[in-house]
């Protein structure tokens, strides 16, 4: 938001499965907090752009009475544009085509029908375009298997993909199928996303199952690590004051969500390791070390400390207040023989 309002540009807001105004229990669907939140703000009514998309008639329906009657609606400066429309070919060829504004897409379809690659391509491609995916694991665990469904399947996994995970999948068991289905949408996303791609595991209730992922994708690394700080703050629990992003144990078979794994002890050694012999800040340490790793920034201030503390390194000035690494603090990493 501040750099959009530094460069003058509106935002915008698309959900191209919407859903209704409200649910059956009577709670209000994100659409709802996404427009009451930007009423509530000043910067958000003058800029935000909303759209929603549903192709049940009756989700927008039910969500256009909701939208009227929120109070203060009328103080937006766009007002929110429903459409209903089923996703498919035409929604992706119209995003292919059009420059967007700085844009963060919601996608959260029932199942899997309209997802592809190349929807999620077209809806990232331009400047500071973001997309939240609503990665409905069960059903696609099922999917997975299901011949009438193939061509759904290989729309979002790459046909390639598909074929080599159907035969990985058949002698695995459900723990283990879960964390290859995970990382393999996730490395195909990276591929579309340029890189920067986070998932998110969401356990029911008792917290023996997955009710679903949420897959961030992103084309810059500042959209990643601010979507990286949020995770960390919902994540249920730590380790060392790492976030876990409530994953499953993972394995070295599975890279991405391995290093997504990995305790803090074993930062300060990556850190000797890949920085040996260089003088760089912490900020660029950061920078150049999170991407595709479990760990926050406090995490790298919190290793750098430890690391200072052992004279492991220098760092430079030496004196500071007491446990503190600001991002401009320069770090000599001696040379490994």
């Amino acid at each position: 938001m501040p750099q959009a309002k530094k460069w003058g540009k509106d935002i915008a807001y698309i959900d191209l499965f919407s859903g209704p105004g409200r649910y059956q229990d009577g709670s209000k669907s994100t659409p709802l907090l996404i427009l009451e939140r930007a009423i509530a703000e000043e910067d958000m009514r003058e800029r935000l752009i909303t759209i929603f998309n549903d192709k049940n008639s009756d989700n927008t329906d039910s969500l256009q009475q909701a939208i009227n009657s929120l109070e203060n609606i009328e103080t937006l400066k766009y007002q929110p544009r429903i459409f209903n429309t089923e996703v498919g070919e035409e929604v992706v060829q119209a995003f292919q085509q059009i420059s967007l504004v700085p844009t963060l897409f919601f996608i959260d379809p029932w199942g899997y029908k309209g997802i592809s690659r190349e929807l999620i391509g077209s809806v990232i491609k331009d400047w500071g375009c973001d997309c939240i995916f609503f990665f409905n694991y069960n059903r696609i665990n099922m999917g997975l298997g299901n011949q009438a469904v193939e061509k759904h399947m290989k729309a979002l996994f790459s046909e390639q993909r598909f074929n080599q995970l159907k035969k990985e999948l058949k002698e695995m068991q459900p723990y283990e199928r879960e964390l290859n289905i995970i990382e393999n949408i996730s490395q195909e996303l990276k591929n579309i996303g340029s890189g920067y791609v986070l998932p998110f595991c969401f356990k029911n209730v008792e917290g023996t199952r997955t009710s679903h992922h949420l897959i961030f994708i992103s084309k810059h690394i500042r959209g990643y690590s601010i979507m990286k700080e949020i995770m960390a703050k919902e994540s249920s629990s730590s380790e060392q004051g790492v976030p876990i992003f409530e994953y499953n144990p993972a394995t070295k078979y599975q890279p991405l969500l391995f290093e997504l794994s990995r305790p803090l002890d074993e930062l300060e050694n990556m850190l000797l390791n890949e920085f040996s012999g260089q003088t760089i800040t912490m900020i660029d340490i950061y920078n150049q070390h999170h991407v595709g790793k479990r760990y926050i920034k406090k995490n790298y201030k919190d290793a750098l400390i430890k690391l200072e503390t052992k004279s492991q390194i220098i760092a430079e000035p030496s004196k500071r207040k007491k446990n503190t690494f600001g991002d401009k603090v320069k770090v000599i990493f001696p040379s490994k023989h």
